[in-house]
């Protein structure tokens, strides 16, 4: 069967294809009362839309959200929130080599044995399109979240990362690919231009923090805050590794290493941490200090460069993807990791606060 929601108390339901006439989510458990318009989506929507730059697939989509219901006279209702967007620059002629043919690193072929058919224009349902209305659904669940403030960056493209020593959280905007290192952007420059005048791809990885998330959030065992992050990090299209805290890493230190000290915090503030190689969770629930992520993004999968490959009578052959994509994907990524991020923290601040009141 498909499977095209997530989340338990706020649940949130993706529809549409990448060359149909629109694009759609239909978000269920949103409390009343909220103030909410378009205006409160659209900027994280303009954060992700195609065409921005040479760095991004030039298809040209506005990606203006409409909210359809569940908003009366400027307030959630506590009704289902239908959202949607249309699409406005498909070109479905750029797909028709590839009608017969099999995409290596795509979903072409996976489609295609489970269905017994595909639609081949831009990857349909596999599309990065969806992605949007993930976006779209963050905004949502900003609003259910406002005491949380969350950051997406790029960390690595490529294999070149940045510098630590360099960060700076206003050069995340000052630059096409939300890096907060300017030296590590004006790399990046030629790196990606480079592999796009290629017909190739890059790669890259995408750190996110939420900060002002309350310790309790979360749940043991099967629901556990990381491992939802982690599901919903993971259902991100080209998402090949996810990490929380430390990650990996945490396997390479000893355990008072790894260990995040506590000691007395002012009255009422609960501990303070000297360490957060966590992640800001603990036994699957939050502490109370920062949530990270680090989101690895694979190479777009379309690309110029000729790849060996079958097609659906199954002889050899190879691949040539026309069109308009990205040579980065995990760019353009990034608003998606945040909204995923929004998405999984107020399911799991309205799950808290059913059981916990």
């Amino acid at each position: 069967m498909s499977w095209n929601t997530f989340g338990r108390v706020l649940r949130f339901t993706t529809w549409g294809e990448s060359h149909g006439p629109a694009i759609g989510a239909v978000v269920d458990g949103c409390p009343p009362g909220l103030t909410l318009a378009e205006s409160d989506i659209q900027p994280y929507l303009d954060a992700r839309k195609p065409g921005q730059n040479k760095f991004t697939t030039q298809r040209k989509e506005a990606d203006e959200v409409r909210i359809l219901s569940g908003v009366f006279e400027g307030k959630t209702t506590g009704t289902s929130l239908s959202l949607l967007i249309e699409n406005t620059d498909q070109r479905s002629k750029d797909y028709s080599d590839i009608a017969n043919t099999y995409r290596p690193g795509h979903a072409d072929y996976a489609y295609d044995a489970k269905y017994g058919f595909r639609d081949y224009r831009g990857g349909g349902r596999s599309s990065a399109r969806e992605t949007a209305m993930r976006v779209a659904a963050g905004g949502v669940a900003r609003k259910v979240i406002s005491e949380v403030s969350i950051l997406a960056y790029v960390a690595e493209i490529g294999g070149d990362r940045i510098d630590p020593a360099n960060f700076d959280v206003e050069e995340i905007g000052r630059n096409p690919f939300w890096c907060p290192d300017a030296q590590a952007a004006r790399r990046w420059e030629a790196l990606v231009d480079n592999a796009r005048k290629a017909g190739s791809s890059l790669g890259a990885v995408v750190e996110c923090v939420a900060s002002g998330v309350p310790a309790g959030w979360g749940a043991p065992v099967y629901a556990k805050l990381d491992s939802d992050l982690a599901a919903g990090m993971m259902s991100i299209n080209a998402v090949k590794g996810v990490e929380i805290g430390d990650g990996f890493d945490a396997a390479r230190l000893t355990g008072e290493q790894n260990a995040d000290p506590m000691r007395p915090g002012e009255s009422g503030d609960g501990p303070r941490f000297e360490a957060n190689h966590a992640g800001g969770i603990s036994g699957g629930i939050s502490t109370g200090q920062p949530v990270t992520c680090r989101v690895a993004f694979k190479p777009t999968s379309s690309i110029l460069t000729p790849v060996e490959s079958i097609d659906r009578e199954g002889n050899a052959t190879e691949v040539r993807t026309k069109g308009r994509h990205d040579p980065c994907v995990g760019i353009r990524g990034t608003p998606v990791v945040e909204a995923m991020m929004a998405l999984v923290l107020a399911d799991h601040k309205l799950l808290h606060r059913a059981q916990c009141g």
